[in-house]
């Protein structure tokens, strides 16, 4: 089964950076400089994990992953123009 999760990311250093970058660019929609929305089975989830650790330092750099509620609608503000298939915009 998959769910649906915000991925955030602040890395250090350029390098660890565009490798981060590359990992997450192939497992989601990149909404924002460093977040992504990912939807993920429980074993993509894992390796997503184990891959990012494989390239971060955990003194220096910081990842959230964040599950996102089923059916959620999304508040989308400003220039902000990629929503996930699937996903309801709610704009006040």
């Amino acid at each position: 089964m998959k769910a649906d999760y915000l991925v955030c990311y602040d890395i250090a250093q350029p390098r660890r950076l565009t490798r981060v970058y590359k990992i997450m660019k192939g497992k989601g929609i990149h909404l924002q400089y460093s977040v992504f929305h990912c939807t993920m089975t429980w074993q993509d989830l894992l390796k997503l994990k184990f891959d990012l650790s494989n390239v971060i330092d955990e003194e220096e750099d910081d990842i959230r992953i964040y599950p996102l509620p089923a059916g959620g609608k999304v508040i989308a503000m400003g220039c902000g123009d990629r929503v996930p298939e699937g996903v309801e915009l709610f704009i006040e």
